[in-house]
Formats: C-alpha cells, sequence, structure tokens
C-alpha cells in the first residue's frame, strides 16, 4: 500500500466527501468509505441517540464505540477528542465538563472542521474548540488535558506508536484516555488489507489486538483497561466486492476477527510511577457497561 503521507492524504480526500453523506449511509457502509451494505445498518457505530448532550447534525455515524460514556469526565476538566469529525463526541464531552471546562476538538478534514464549528456556534458552545492538525503532531501543548477521547480514528493513522506518544505528551500527569478503535485477532485477507477504500473505512488500516495494547504500555501508561469489546461482522455483500466466494468463506471461518475496543489507560502521575506491565495483567471488562460499576 501506499507511503504513510500518501494514507495520510487518501483518508483526508475520503473524509472531505464522507463529511457530506448522510448518517444513513455512512453507518450501513465501513466507516463510510465503501458503498452501503443492503443487509445491515450500523455496522460499526454505537447508539448515541439517548445519550446526554447528543447533537443529531453533529452525529456522521462514523463511531465505534461510546468512548465519552467510559471516560469518566468530571466538571471543569478540559478534554481533547482526536478525530473529532463533525463534533458529536466533543457536544457529549461538553455536557460532562460543563461550562467551566474546556473541549478541544482535533481534525484534519478542513470539510469536517467547518462543519463542526458550525455546528457549535449554532449551539452557542463557546468552550469548544476545533483545531485543524494531525493527531500524531496535535496543534496543543504538552500536559494540557485532563481527559482525552477518540472514536474510530487511531487506525487511520499510519504511524499508530506516535500518536500513543503524542496522547502521553498532551495529557497532564494523572491524566487518561478512553479510546474505541478497531483491531484485529488474526490476519486479514490481502485484498481487504492492501485496498484504499478498505483503508479509510476503517478495516485496512487496523493493527493486532495485542500490538495495540504493547503500545500503550511500552509508552508507559497504567491501570489499562478493556472497558468494552465487541465483533465486527463485514456484511456479505460488501466483502463480496473484494473476495471471491472461497476467500470469503475462508475469511469468515479461519479465527479472524474484527474488534470494536474501548481502551481506558491513565499517565502517571510522576515519572517514578511508570510501572513494567503485561498484556497478560490488562483487565478486560468484554460485558461491561456505562454505569454498570464495572468500570
Amino acid at each position: 500500500m501506499e507511503n504513510e503521507q500518501e494514507l495520510k492524504s487518501l483518508v483526508r480526500e475520503r473524509y472531505a466527501k464522507i463529511a457530506e453523506q448522510g448518517k444513513a449511509e455512512n453507518a450501513s457502509s465501513c466507516c463510510g468509505a465503501t458503498n452501503p451494505s443492503d443487509k445491515v445498518y450500523n455496522i460499526m457505530v454505537d447508539d448515541y441517540s439517548d445519550t446526554s448532550g447528543y447533537v443529531e447534525d453533529a452525529d456522521l455515524g462514523l463511531g465505534c464505540g461510546l468512548p465519552t460514556q467510559f471516560a469518566k469526565i468530571q466538571q471543569g476538566d478540559t478534554v481533547i477528542d482526536l478525530g473529532s469529525g463533525a463534533g458529536n463526541d466533543c457536544f457529549v464531552a461538553r455536557h460532562e465538563t460543563g461550562s467551566e471546562g474546556k473541549v478541544i476538538g482535533i481534525d484534519f478534514t478542513p470539510t469536517m472542521i467547518k462543519k463542526a464549528r458550525i455546528n457549535a456556534e449554532k449551539l452557542g458552545y463557546n468552550n469548544v474548540e476545533f483545531r485543524e492538525g494531525d493527531i500524531d503532531d496535535m496543534p496543543v501543548n504538552e500536559d494540557v488535558a485532563d481527559v482525552i477521547v477518540s472514536n474510530c480514528v487511531l487506525n487511520l493513522v499510519p504511524n499508530k506508536k506516535k500518536v500513543i506518544r503524542e496522547i502521553y505528551r498532551v495529557l497532564k500527569p494523572s491524566g487518561h484516555f478512553s479510546i474505541s478503535d478497531i483491531v484485529l485477532i488474526g490476519n486479514l485477507p490481502d485484498a481487504l488489507r492492501q485496498d484504499a477504500e478498505m483503508y479509510a473505512g476503517c478495516v485496512a488500516g487496523a493493527i493486532q489486538k495485542d500490538e495495540y495494547l504493547q503500545l500503550i504500555i511500552d509508552q508507559g501508561f497504567q491501570n489499562i483497561k478493556i472497558q468494552k469489546e465487541k465483533p465486527i461482522d463485514i456484511p456479505a455483500d460488501i466483502l463480496d466486492r473484494y473476495l471471491s466466494q472461497e476467500e470469503a468463506a475462508s475469511f469468515n471461518h479461519n479465527g479472524t476477527g474484527i474488534f470494536s475496543i474501548t481502551v481506558y489507560a491513565g499517565k502517571p502521575g510522576t515519572k517514578a510511577e511508570k510501572p513494567e506491565l503485561k498484556l497478560s495483567e490488562i483487565q478486560s471488562a468484554n460485558a461491561c457497561e456505562p454505569g454498570s460499576g464495572c468500570c
């Protein structure tokens, strides 16, 4: 596939178009990048409609979780949303942090930034700001955020290690993140992994679950937990565009899994607190839901 800069240009171009698509079209495709499925709706998306602070005009149907519900946002917090799109997660976070807090959305697609700013102005939210920039080189000083959230975005970034490093830099000591993302168990067929459309569709850009978690461990985060995990099924009519019948049958029965996970982790309060974690020590709460007491 293309190099890092070419992949970024691809994603930026695709998401400029996706910004103008309807929620239903985005939700029934792979992150809005593929043609919609005729057979299912909401391939990856969790339902935001009953979430406090939800703004329908800002929901483009591009997420794969509800990270703001797990993020333990407190009143007065400064929250950063990575890949903020039209602003929905920022507005949900703003409900939690209140008028005395601050929310910063970062997105590298100008069309999305424009859409989000229009939505914020309509709502009269003076403490919600949208900045254009890369999430692997954030336009934010270090030690700024109490909480970072992101919804199905890191899988689109070629250099995930760099993003994790930036998250660590921008979080305040003792700050934390809650991020929903797509990960793999097993290998994707070459036709899916190499296709540009599936990269922009959040699938081909995903990495192995253990590799993803190891990046977080290696950066020095602590208290790492999987707050939620769910399988993602790619509908047959989408797979048929990339794979033969034999390849699709093999893909569906070879143990490969595509999952949405919501991961929580904290930045130590001091450098001396950096722990040496192992993958086996990461807590998993697969059936955990907000308010259940297990998160």
